[in-house]
């Protein structure tokens, strides 16, 4: 498996996706530059990192969204090529319109990192394949701006056509308003696109892929790609 990881003004997760993906696949990503406009052929894996691009000036994700090289990823994830935004990434991906929703201020107000429980809502698709359904997971979040809000429309199909990832669950898988970090609508923690072939969430699998860091099972999200793509 071919990847890239995109490289903002601003990104500060960048090297530890590089770190996992080298760790996983056995080659170094290709690291990209925001102003560039090329991404070239025969990537099969383009990741948007965390972090806070722009300073998360004007909204987060919204500067770094028209910059050069997300015209290309756009063309790419119109190919089927698979796209991961985590945290920052995911408020990308929802800025440039190839996931529906937005990522608004979190509902206290206040940036807030710690170990969440989710649940596995889909798993047929690249990124979740080797995940049950309704398996309970637990995965870092750091955000302050990670409350997900869609449309009744828009939530209306993301249920109906499986596109709901991942939400955020108590320990025995229960989903309710204590388990919900952000204020997110119905606990949505990660979206795919309509194809499946684009995932956003706000979970850091990227910072729970190695035992020395408290555990593994950020990796399976990484893994089920190289499968994918094998």
């Amino acid at each position: 498996m071919k990847s890239a990881v995109i490289v903002f003004p601003g990104s500060n997760c960048d090297r530890d996706i590089a770190v996992t993906l080298s760790k996983v696949t056995g080659k170094k990503p290709l690291m990209i530059w925001h102003n560039e406009n090329v991404i070239p052929k025969g990537i099969d894996l383009i990741v948007l990192p965390g972090g806070f691009t722009y300073g998360d000036y004007l909204r987060s994700g919204a500067i770094a969204s028209t910059s050069k090289i997300i015209s290309e990823v756009k063309n790419k994830a119109n190919k089927g090529v698979a796209i991961l935004g985590v945290c920052n990434g995911f408020q990308i991906l929802t800025e440039s319109g190839l996931l529906s929703g937005i990522l608004l201020p979190n509902k206290n107000l206040k940036f807030i990192c710690k170990d969440v429980h989710l649940r596995v809502e889909e798993n047929n698709s690249v990124f979740t394949k080797l995940f049950k359904l309704n398996e309970i997971i637990t995965i870092p979040i750091a955000h302050h701006d990670g409350n997900y809000f869609v449309t009744e429309e828009e939530l209306n199909i993301l249920k109906d056509k499986n596109l709901i990832a991942l939400r955020y669950c108590n320990p025995s898988g229960e989903v309710n308003i204590d388990s919900n970090p952000n204020g997110s609508i119905e606990n949505i923690a990660g979206v795919f696109s309509s194809n499946k072939r684009v995932l956003g969430m706000m979970p850091h699998p990227e910072r729970l892929a190695d035992i020395k860091l408290g555990g593994i099972e950020g990796l399976k999200f990484f893994e089920g790609l190289l499968e994918g793509f094998s």
